[in-house]
């Protein structure tokens, strides 16, 4: 027997964010990071240094192996290939027109579009489901399904944009994003299985493979079986699913079994089995990543879980909740094993903003102003800083800000932006729109509780990204150090290199445009680089003797971080 559902919601409180102001908070959310910037250690330049190889835009590299790409003989930190294709032929059809960083860019651009659409799709339909349906009222009066799903879905992605974890992996062009992609196809695939169209298992399709060339094909597999489990016992007219939609689900664990048979062909299964050390210093610092990752999608999770805990005695009658949660719960249970933690942590958020949007429509009015009012704290904190810090950088006035960014990032010149000024400001002046729109008396929508906290993480991501981003391009960036290569340098016809990391490989191709020589294919070469850490240990092994030192190189920002450079005696 059903429970009564603890969603009472009446017709009005179900009106759908108006469509003009979700796309312009989704475009104000995905282009900054994506426009205007270099590309970021270490994995971002990793990421485009392998997608250049393949696409033949490396300086005096070969062709390379679309199977098995490797930058100057290292394979990629992680094993993927779907990932480094897609860059490689958004560089290829730039054509030289578009710069091939910002070409991979933008095409990673629309992937986190799409994951975005794919989240709140599958938070649709979910909401669809008969046992999402809100209470019923005596005399009419309360939410039609298609309004309350859409009221639903809004929220759900409000909240994935919400994710302070989601901000700086969402924007970089690396497996961690296209995962993020496929795995929100897969959820909004498995999500509308029950619909009995063909596009569900298109979706599941494409986030299945899509998972398996992403470097992570255990994943899909434990989520394509978790998934199809869920789906074979979901009962919706008294009979499970396995009873009167067999065909489908043997078709899904058909795509299943071809997505692990695709990866198992293109040698992409890896032992990536980390396992979590048995310290409270491991334990607390993973607690701390997932309480701020996942913030504020975890608190409504909780909430669900409470509000709902009768329904979850028949977890079958129940997709909305059993399907996000076993989702969320593989995911998870990844992070504790296969590092790093926040990119493993990424894959989960679909389907904590999917628990966390069914939370919107039982909250109390209490609870709702504790998230309103922490919310505006935080951000309007964090909006002040930053205009704070960059009228001191601009100005001088504070002092003290603009010492401390020199302090922390040497040689760094602030310049002024007129556009990114416009946009900031505009951004800004929005924000006091929605905190005073946010306050004053509305009627109610199940997605209002969820505004303050998608724009702020939206706007203090945009002023991240337009005020500062000369500054934090400069420490995040490469530029800076290489530049200081080629000046002493000059024009060469190689670069011998050693002991580098596959970050500073692709910045000194990239960005000093050098033909990179290793070992004994680097005899005709006149300079070396070579990490400083290793210096003693070549001195040690008499690899350096007929090469004179010609300094030291350090990146701002990280002084650990540094380069030795050597010319070759006459």
């Amino acid at each position: 027997m059903n429970q009564p559902t603890p969603a009472i919601v009446a017709h009005g409180a179900a009106r759908p964010l108006p469509r003009i102001a979700l796309w312009l908070l989704c475009l104000a959310y995905v282009l900054p990071g994506f426009i205007g910037r270099e590309p970021w250690k270490n994995a971002d330049i990793a990421s485009f240094g392998y997608m250049s190889m393949l696409a033949g835009t490396t300086p005096g590299a070969g062709a390379a192996s679309w199977l098995d790409p490797v930058l100057l003989g290292q394979a990629p930190e992680f094993e993927a290939l779907l990932p480094y294709w897609i860059g490689a032929w958004a560089i290829q059809l730039a054509g030289g027109w578009i710069a091939p960083d910002l070409a991979v860019r933008l095409a990673f651009a629309v992937l986190l579009t799409v994951a975005l659409w794919a989240c709140w799709s599958g938070i649709y339909h979910l909401a669809r489901s008969a046992g999402a349906q809100p209470v019923a009222f005596a005399f009419g009066g309360e939410a039609q399904p298609v309004d309350y799903a859409r009221a639903v879905a809004d929220g759900g992605l409000l909240a994935l944009i919400a994710c302070l974890g989601l901000a700086q992996l969402s924007h970089e062009t690396t497996p961690a994003l296209t995962q993020l992609l496929f795995a929100s196809l897969l959820f909004a695939g498995l999500a509308s299985f029950s619909s009995g169209r063909p596009q569900p298992l298109l979706l599941a399709a494409l986030g299945l493979g899509g998972l398996s060339l992403s470097g992570a094909p255990a994943l899909a597999q434990m989520l394509g079986l978790g998934g199809t489990l869920v789906l074979a016992l979901a009962t919706t007219d008294g009979r499970p699913a396995w009873q009167r939609d067999r065909p489908r689900l043997i078709a899904l664990l058909a795509l299943v079994l071809a997505a692990g048979l695709l990866a198992w062909g293109l040698d992409q299964w890896r032992w990536r089995i980390s396992l979590l050390p048995f310290e409270w210093r491991s334990w607390r610092n993973l607690g701390r990543l997932y309480l701020w990752f996942t913030w504020p999608a975890w608190p409504l999770v909780i909430w669900t879980l409470w509000r709902w805990r009768r329904q979850l005695q028949t977890p079958q009658r129940y997709l909305h909740l059993t399907l996000p949660l076993m989702l969320a719960a593989l995911a998870t249970s990844v992070t504790l094993v296969t590092p790093p933690a926040d990119r493993s942590l990424l894959l989960a958020l679909p389907a904590l903003a999917a628990l966390a949007a069914f939370a919107l429509p039982t909250l109390r009015r209490s609870f709702g102003a504790l998230i309103d009012w922490f919310t505006l704290l935080f951000f309007s904190g964090w909006v002040i800083t930053i205009w704070v810090v960059w009228l001191s950088l601009q100005t001088g006035i504070p002092a003290k800000p603009a010492a401390n960014v020199a302090r922390l990032i040497p040689g760094f010149l602030p310049s002024f932006s007129m556009t990114a000024f416009v946009l900031a400001l505009a951004a800004t002046l929005a924000w006091l729109w929605l905190v005073a729109w946010r306050v004053g008396r509305h009627r109610p929508a199940i997605w209002k509780s969820m505004v303050l906290p998608a724009g702020g993480t939206t706007l203090c991501w945009l002023l991240l990204t337009t005020l500062t981003l000369p500054g934090f391009d400069y420490a995040r960036s490469y530029a800076p150090m290489i530049r200081k290569v080629t000046q002493l340098t000059g024009p060469v016809n190689c670069l011998r290199v050693e002991s580098l990391s596959r970050a500073q490989l692709a910045a000194l191709q990239f960005h000093g445009n050098y033909v990179l020589r290793s070992g004994s294919s680097a005899d005709d070469c006149d300079w070396l680089v070579i990490d400083v850490d290793a210096v003693p240990t070549w001195i040690a092994m008499r690899n350096l003797e007929g090469w004179t030192p010609q300094g030291t190189i350090r990146r701002p920002g990280d002084r650990s971080e540094a380069f030795a450079l050597y010319r070759r005696q006459p």
